[in-house]
């Protein structure tokens, strides 16, 4: 078995006049949640339709799910799921045949129709809507039917573009949930969206794209190990918090006034501790000090700022 369930290496493709990839390589692990950001234009959904076998690519090699796109995308089709950003349903079909069309049109056999259709119905809270037709739903529910099309036949890779546009607040905590649950049973996903506070419900890496090319991809549980982000308080004010921390090694300081301060901390309990020791010491009255999380927003932007 493969050790990626997507490896991409010198991948470049063009439109007419615009180079929307520029020689693109990175590995996704399998069972990863893979967090796929930039601004409009970065190229994010020319690589996922590079991906799918939608788009051929000018150069470059591409593997998903142990199978060379460029060779065999029909293959490939059977082994990822793929849902656009603009997505299209046959108005006229049910949700039913809508997700049994989807599923045997990429291998499920037409004995395990029944179970399958059932089945992704209940991951997607559409099981109600089984008998009515795709035109007469709303955008959320036509979203869900679409996101239930790319997982009714049990594929090992999906690939989402803006998965959760159109979903309420509840139905995007739903498909978090599913996300996780997914990813629990092996299956990779990459994702790609605007909203990074959705993204970091779920997502263990981030794949940064900017004009064309990946600029970082990381895992965001690395991340917080190498900088641990700290929050400190102190029970009363106090002018010298800020020149005690900047005074002390392998600490960057994020902001401060004169009662609490962000940092970070290269290291792990034990410098978390040298550290709480010395501000005691100093005579500081800490009234909290923790970690504090990065989320998917603040990693994205420092890589950014890094990058320029």
């Amino acid at each position: 078995m493969p050790q990626h369930a997507i490896a991409v290496e010198g991948l470049s493709f063009e439109y007419p006049g615009v180079r929307a990839l520029d020689e693109v390589g990175f590995t996704v692990g399998r069972g990863s949640v893979t967090a796929l950001v930039g601004p409009n234009g970065a190229g994010k959904t020319t690589l996922l339709r590079c991906l799918a076998g939608l788009d051929r690519p000018l150069l470059g090699a591409i593997q998903v799910a142990g199978v060379d796109v460029l060779d065999e995308p029909r293959l490939v089709h059977r082994r990822i799921g793929f849902l656009s950003d603009v997505f299209g349903l046959y108005d006229a079909l049910t949700v039913r045949q809508c997700l049994a069309h989807a599923a045997a049109a990429n291998g499920v056999a037409p004995e395990k129709l029944e179970q399958t259709v059932a089945r992704t119905a209940a991951r997607l809270a559409i099981d109600q809507k089984l008998e009515a037709r795709a035109g007469e739903l709303s955008r959320g529910q036509r979203q869900r039917v679409a996101i239930g099309q790319a997982l009714a036949h049990e594929p090992e890779v999906l690939l989402l573009d803006e998965p959760a546009s159109g979903l309420d607040p509840e139905a995007r905590h739903s498909l978090a949930v599913l996300f996780r649950r997914l990813q629990s049973e092996g299956v990779t996903l990459l994702v790609s969206s605007h909203i990074l506070a959705e993204l970091d419900a779920y997502s263990t890496h981030m794949l940064v794209m900017r004009a064309g090319r990946v600029i970082e991809n990381r895992s965001l549980h690395q991340a917080a190990e190498e900088r641990r982000r700290l929050r400190i308080e102190l029970a009363a004010a106090d002018p010298r918090l800020r020149a005690a921390l900047q005074a002390m090694p392998g600490l960057a300081l994020i902001e401060s006034d004169e009662r609490c301060a962000v940092v970070e901390l290269r290291g792990g309990s034990a410098e978390q501790a040298r550290l709480l020791a010395a501000l005691v010491a100093a005579g500081l009255p800490v009234s909290r000090f923790g970690e504090e999380r990065e989320d998917l927003h603040s990693s994205y932007m420092r890589t950014v700022a890094e990058a320029r």
